[in-house]
C-alpha cells in the first residue's frame, strides 16, 4: 500500500497532494507500551502472536457457509419464523467480513509475507460489504495511527455524528448508515494520493457493479419476495444495526485524559464473540494489533489484572446502547461523568 508520506510531491497541485498526519498515539501511548511490556509476561504474549492460517481459513469457511445458508433458507421458506432470524445472522455475517479484513490489514493471517495471496484475500473480504479494499486499509491504519484526534482520526473526524441528537443517531441503523459511510469515505479519499484515489474508485465501481447485479439476479429467478429476503433485509436493514452497535463499543466510552481508555473495554459472551468474530475486544486489540483475532480472548484474560490495576471496568452493549440514546451521551467522552446541560436536554 502506498504511504501518504512517501507519496507526496511538491510538483503536485496542492489539492492533489496526500494530506501529510502526525501520527500522534505513538507518543501520547507511550506510557502505555512501556507499562505493558514490563507487566506481562513476554513468552505468553509471543504465543498469543503466533498465526495459524489454517484456524483463519476455518472460521472464512465457516463464514461462507453460513452465508450461505442462511440465503438458501431465506430463498426458501417465506415463513417470518424461519427467514427473519436467518436474515439476521445473514446480516451479521456479511458485516464480519470487515472483521476478516481487518485481519487482512493488520497481517494477522500468515506468518510470513505473502503479499500477492494477502491482495487477494482484501479483494474478497472486502466485497460483501460493498467496500474498497485499498480504501480500508489506509482509512483504518490513519485511524490507529492518529488514535485520539479529532480530526486526523478518519474515523472519528468524518465518521462520528457531530450532531448529538437521538434522532441523527437513529440514523446510523438504517439504509441512511450507508450514504453516510459513502459521504465520509469520499471526503478521507480526497486527501490521498493521485494512484491511491483512482484505485479506490476502480475497486467501488466493479464491488457496486457486482452487487447490483447480485441484486438484478435474485430479482430475475426468485422475484421481489427473495430479492427482499435474501438480500435487501440483511444487507439494508440488519447490517448498519451490526456495524453500528459494534463501533458504539469502540471509542464512544472513553476516557480523553488517559490513552490507557481511549477505546471501551467491552468483554462480551460467546454470543458476541460469535457474532462480532471476537471483534468485541477492541480494547485488547488497540493494545496488540497484530494478535489474530481467534486470541483476543486469551488477552482479554491475560489483561485483566492490568485493567483492575487501572480502574479499566467491561461495559456491555445493551449498557452502551442506554448510554448512547436513553441518556444522548456524546461520542468519544467520559460517559461516567455527570452530563452537562447540553447533552442531558432531550434532541
Amino acid at each position: 500500500m502506498p504511504d501518504s508520506h512517501s507519496q507526496s510531491s511538491a510538483a503536485q497541485p496542492s489539492a492533489a497532494r496526500p494530506r501529510l498526519k502526525s501520527r500522534g498515539y505513538a507518543h501520547a501511548a507511550r506510557d502505555l507500551r512501556r507499562e505493558l511490556g514490563q507487566q506481562l509476561p513476554r513468552p505468553a504474549l509471543r504465543q498469543l502472536h503466533q498465526k495459524s492460517p489454517g484456524r483463519h481459513f476455518a472460521i472464512v469457511v465457516r463464514q461462507f457457509l453460513l452465508l450461505f445458508a442462511c440465503g438458501a433458507l431465506s430463498w426458501k421458506v417465506s415463513s417470518g419464523w424461519v427467514w427473519i432470524p436467518a436474515a439476521i445472522l445473514e446480516g451479521f455475517t456479511l458485516f464480519n467480513f470487515t472483521v476478516l479484513l481487518h485481519e487482512q490489514v493488520h497481517e494477522a493471517i500468515f506468518e510470513g509475507r505473502h503479499p500477492r495471496v494477502m491482495r487477494w484475500l482484501g479483494h474478497l473480504y472486502a466485497f460483501p460489504s460493498g467496500i474498497s479494499a485499498s480504501q480500508f486499509t489506509r482509512w483504518h491504519l490513519d485511524h490507529h495511527d492518529n488514535l485520539g484526534s479529532d480530526d486526523e482520526d478518519p474515523k472519528r473526524a468524518h465518521l462520528s455524528p457531530k450532531r448529538n441528537a437521538r434522532w441523527y443517531k437513529l440514523l446510523y441503523l438504517t439504509p441512511a448508515l450507508f450514504p453516510i459511510y459513502f459521504r465520509a469515505a469520499r471526503r478521507e479519499t480526497a486527501t490521498y494520493e493521485p494512484e491511491l484515489r483512482r484505485a479506490v474508485s476502480r475497486e467501488r465501481a466493479w464491488t457496486m457493479g457486482a452487487h447490483v447485479a447480485i441484486a438484478a439476479a435474485l430479482w430475475w429467478w426468485g422475484g421481489a419476495g427473495v430479492l427482499s429476503r435474501v438480500y435487501l433485509v440483511p444487507y439494508f436493514l440488519v447490517f448498519p444495526v451490526a456495524f453500528t452497535l459494534n463501533r458504539l463499543g469502540q471509542h464512544y466510552r472513553i476516557d480523553p485524559a488517559d490513552p490507557r481508555h481511549w477505546s471501551t473495554r467491552v468483554d462480551g459472551n460467546r454470543i458476541w464473540h460469535f457474532l462480532f468474530l471476537y471483534s468485541n475486544f477492541h480494547l485488547e486489540h488497540h493494545y496488540f494489533p497484530r494478535v489474530p483475532f481467534y486470541h483476543l480472548a486469551e488477552l482479554n484474560q491475560l489483561l485483566r489484572p492490568y485493567f483492575e490495576e487501572h480502574g479499566i471496568e467491561s461495559h456491555g452493549y445493551f449498557e452502551i446502547l442506554e448510554d448512547w440514546f436513553v441518556h444522548n451521551r456524546p461520542p468519544h467522552q467520559n460517559w461516567d461523568r455527570p452530563r452537562d446541560s447540553s447533552t442531558a436536554a432531550l434532541s
